[in-house]
């Protein structure tokens, strides 16, 4: 329970001024921001009456709090979405949709290209997205590279490639382009994306007719293909809106202490549909959507317009830079509703699933604290992953109340042979020295993915660096090498029932731990392996290797090159330096 006799002299002093608020737990971690227009009220109404589930919660979890006063309510909520970002805590609602979607982006270059992205930060190029699926990007993109032969190589090389012989480039590498041609089949390609192909069929249909009454009836059969992979590509968009704007259109629902929120985009007038967010919520209901939609568009590109529902606030308007729109009527409000409507059914078919998701992890965490006999609420376990001592690294997660929080998690590369014993002891004294010397604070529990052994070597240090208050226990392994039960410090195994939520949170934590240090060691290795062969090249620097790589993609593809292809790349001699290597080692 919250400390009122730490908190009520605080409570008396609140301003009625307009603000941001921060609640902390015992740790002093920011675990809820909110803004509000008068903080005396509403900080006040945390700490009176009866609460939802869910706020009931959160209250529990005060300590203190801290405000910060602002001059008006936009401020305060600017001031709300940056806290938000910078801390995560762990009641707000947030974005945390790591997806992107691919775009085409076509360069402003005097040759241009045409390639899927997923960065569209790139002011000196055109996009057109984003598409629901990368495959339909890839297929726009190779059917357009076949319709029009743009450049198709990163950096303009020396000599014509392979494209320039298939008719699919027209080789700016080796001959002036004629003024205004690039630009044609770009003004082409735009129009195209922006959802007008009928020149374009038009086109094609004709040089289709005149390859038949030419009785070239491969070529004919070649553009058919193309009209139908064209048609093919526009027929299942359907388009809204005429003025072909870019338009967003959110909506949402609540029930049982749940928000679902939706969100419609439509690119040229067309729909792409894609669920956001479903989330047990502790603030208001509108603010909670406003807040989810302001941190959606720090990552993401802002439309022409945003269509919201009734109800939210219009200060949206003043904060993002687009029209912000509540549609009373016609075919806006329809799209509007039609949004809060998906994200109701959404919410009914997912409401049972995320609840009994959050209860398993709420229980598995409360069994762990009952087997340890502390609360526990922060979990660090590590791993370590070699081969015969070497490319020796070990990798650390950290779960939150059951959930990985990634912006916790470190690397570890450690130098010259280690046992698993040593390398134990190295990252356990790199990570603890950092935090002492920090004053940052301890997770709950120190966990090692491996038995007594382990154990043991992470004791002797935290005892050397005198770390009180941390609760280290191995996982011990089966013959099968998986999750079996626990052991505390002094080797005493702790049963973990099999079919327990427990059980399957351990073995989850094991799991990304292993996936998080073999990748390291895995990355390690291949650059290993790439730097050795390279660096015995006389003449050859990071400059030329990093340009060999761009070039020719893989080893095998090096190693196939000729030394005058390898010269189109870096001199002449160097070439010749990089083929004798490759030729004078197995590989």
């Amino acid at each position: 329970m919250a400390n009122m006799n730490k908190i009520q002299p605080k409570l008396d002093t609140l301003p009625a001024m307009p603000g941001c608020y921060l609640m902390l737990d015992t740790a002093g971690t920011i675990i809820y921001v909110g803004k509000a227009i008068k903080l005396s009220t509403r900080v006040r109404s945390y700490f009176r009456g009866a609460h939802d589930f869910k706020t009931t919660k959160l209250v529990q979890h005060i300590e203190d709090f801290e405000y910060i006063t602002c001059q008006s309510e936009k401020e305060a909520l600017i001031m709300e979405i940056n806290l938000i970002k910078e801390h995560t805590p762990k009641y707000n609602i947030m974005f945390m949709d790591d997806k992107s979607y691919p775009y085409l982006k076509l360069t402003k270059t005097k040759a241009p290209t045409l390639s899927v992205v997923r960065n569209n930060k790139d002011k000196k190029a055109f996009y057109f997205g984003p598409f629901p699926n990368s495959g339909a990007a890839y297929t726009t993109k190779n059917l357009l590279n076949k319709l029009y032969p743009l450049r198709k190589c990163k950096n303009i090389p020396k000599r014509a490639c392979l494209y320039y012989h298939l008719g699919q480039c027209l080789a700016p590498c080796i001959q002036e382009i004629e003024e205004g041609e690039y630009e044609r089949m770009a003004s082409e390609i735009r129009k195209f994306l922006r959802g007008d192909a009928k020149d374009m069929l038009g086109k094609l249909k004709t040089e289709m007719l005149q390859a038949s009454d030419e009785l070239n009836f491969e070529k004919a059969q070649e553009i058919y293909d193309m009209i139908k992979s064209i048609e093919h590509t526009t027929q299942n968009q359907h388009v809204m809106f005429n003025d072909h704007k870019d338009r967003d259109a959110f909506g949402y629902y609540f029930d049982k202490g749940y928000i679902c929120i939706q969100g419609f985009f439509l690119r040229n007038g067309k729909i792409i549909e894609r669920s956001l967010s479903m989330s047990p919520i502790v603030e208001e209901v509108e603010e909670a959507v406003v807040s989810f939609i302001l941190q959606y568009y720090q990552s993401n590109p802002l439309p022409d317009e945003i269509l919201l529902p009734q109800g939210l606030h219009v200060e949206l308007q003043d904060l993002l830079d687009c029209q912000v729109h509540v549609p009373l009527r016609g075919n806006k409000k329809q799209l509007v509703d039609m949004v809060s409507d998906n994200a109701k059914n959404y919410h009914d078919q997912q409401f049972e699933l995320v609840k009994r998701k959050e209860d398993q992890k709420e229980e598995a965490m409360k069994q762990l604290s009952t087997l340890l006999n502390k609360e526990v609420h922060t979990v660090e376990i590590y791993d370590n992953s070699h081969i015969s001592g070497k490319f020796n690294v070990s990798g650390m997660v950290v779960y939150e109340d059951g959930i990985p929080n990634k912006k916790e998690y470190r690397l570890y590369k450690l130098q010259g042979y280690r046992s698993d014993m040593d390398s134990m002891k190295e990252v356990v004294y790199r990570r603890y020295f950092r935090l002492l010397k920090e004053q940052k604070k301890q997770n709950d529990v120190l966990l090692v993915d491996g038995g007594y052994l382990q154990i043991l070597a992470a004791k002797e240090i935290l005892e050397s660096l005198h770390i009180e208050g941390i609760i280290l226990c191995g996982l011990v392994k089966n013959d099968k090498h998986r999750t079996s039960n626990l052991m505390d410090a002094n080797g005493q195994l702790l049963e973990v029932k099999k079919d327990s939520p427990l059980f399957f949170l351990l073995t989850q934590m094991q799991d990304e731990v292993h996936r998080f240090a073999i990748t390291y060691h895995k990355n390690l290795r291949k650059k290993a392996q790439t730097k050795s062969i390279l660096d015995e090249v006389d003449g050859l620097g990071e400059v030329g290797i990093k340009k060999i790589w761009s070039t020719f993609k893989s080893l095998k593809n090096l190693k196939e090159a000729s030394v005058d292809e390898i010269a189109q790349v870096v001199s002449t001699q160097v070439a010749k330096n990089i083929y004798d290597v490759l030729h004078d080692t197995l590989i």
